[in-house]
């Protein structure tokens, strides 16, 4: 997609992000960057509201070949690049992946495989023709064993494969957030009430850039340069904006 090295843009995205300051970081101690990683919540209070890695799981749901087919309220393009995000930063930050397939051997189709691809480490659950995984024992059994209490959710349809394990696992004590735009529906009208019951029941409704960007909180972390790039994926226009930047950057230095 870009006509530069990735190498040399990996370091571009990065540069750029923090020099042009649109998620600067405050210039952290080093004390306080080791207390950071050990807890998501900072002596400020920072972070009290948000996300705590250590105790989220992704489950991926039903982002299967056939149901693609059927999503009208956002671009198939936009819902699988959001999801390999998921994936990807799942991989990089060690957090849990669980997947599960509606009738994958039906009209619904196969599992969209770069998901596994991006998080190896994601455990595949086969149902019984269960529609709602959280009618699954062994799903179930699954999420239980992680031992983690978040469930960050996405999946196709949003009203039906997202809404109904989220609504019981909501039930069943646990914190439960829909990645919507890593999530789809058949019908802008199918995704505004899902969106409305959801929040009855008491789920979160997110983007994978809010994901994304709870999960980061810091720019001071080993993982800052890979991060970087998910940004870039997430948002190609700011992708863009960092290589015009970067580029800027290399013909001012060479014409000094």
């Amino acid at each position: 997609m870009f006509a530069i090295q990735k190498s040399a843009l990996n370091k571009m995205i990065l540069a750029g992000i923090l020099s042009i300051g649109v998620l600067s970081p405050v210039s952290v101690p080093p004390a306080q960057a080791q207390d950071s990683a050990r807890s998501s919540v900072l002596p400020t209070g920072g972070g009290a509201a948000l996300l705590d890695p250590s105790d989220t799981v992704f489950l991926l749901l039903d982002h299967q070949a056939g149901l693609f087919q059927t999503v009208k309220d956002i671009t198939v393009a936009e819902l699988r690049s959001n999801t390999v995000t998921l994936a990807k930063l799942a991989t990089l930050m060690k957090i849990p992946v669980i997947t599960t397939a509606s009738e994958p051997n039906g009209t619904n189709g196969p599992l969209m495989p770069e998901i596994h691809e991006f998080a190896p480490h994601a455990v595949y659950v086969a149902r019984k023709g269960e529609v709602n995984a959280w009618d699954n024992e062994d799903f179930v059994k699954t999420v239980r064993a992680t031992g983690r209490k978040t469930l960050i959710m996405a999946g196709v349809w949003t009203s039906v494969c997202v809404a109904f394990p989220a609504l019981d696992a909501k039930l069943a004590g646990y914190n439960v957030y829909a990645v919507m735009d890593a999530s789809g529906d058949v019908s802008e009208m199918a995704n505004r009430t899902t969106l409305a019951r959801l929040v009855q029941g008491g789920g979160v409704p997110v983007t994978t850039n809010a994901v994304l960007s709870e999960v980061h909180r810091t720019w001071n972390r080993p993982e800052a340069r890979e991060i970087g790039e998910l940004y870039g994926h997430v948002s190609p226009n700011y992708a863009a904006v960092v290589e015009s930047y970067g580029k800027a950057q290399e013909v001012a230095r060479q014409s000094n």
